[in-house]
């Protein structure tokens, strides 16, 4: 499984950014597919996850600001941030588990100044 994230940048605290990953390769019975994110300093940490029926999961410090959805048929995700604000800057990673094994993308950097 390949997968390939688009659609960091800066921004301002407050404004929106949309994340995209389209996953190739060998992407049928791919279960869950997310974000995680690492800012510098810190530990990589869940952002947000959608499994093949829609479910979703947030960490906690996103939740009602950023949405994931998925279109299975295009085979990507993707993660709407809006309200952004400084702490929310890090590298995302677009994560994907097939048959129990995961897989990532390369990051792509999400700079939110204040």
């Amino acid at each position: 499984v390949q997968l390939q994230a688009c659609g960091g940048g800066l921004v301002q605290a407050g404004g929106s950014l949309r994340l995209s990953c389209a996953a190739s390769g060998r992407i049928f019975s791919i279960n869950a597919m997310g974000w995680h994110r690492q800012a510098p300093g810190k530990q990589r940490e869940l952002v947000a996850t959608i499994t093949s029926s829609g479910s979703t999961r947030y960490a906690d410090s996103v939740k009602g600001r950023f949405t994931i959805s998925r279109d299975n048929a295009k085979n990507t995700v993707y993660l709407q941030m809006n309200s952004l604000k400084p702490e929310d800057t890090a590298v995302y990673y677009c994560a994907a588990n097939r048959q129990n094994k995961d897989y990532w993308g390369e990051g792509t950097l999400v700079t939110v100044s204040s």
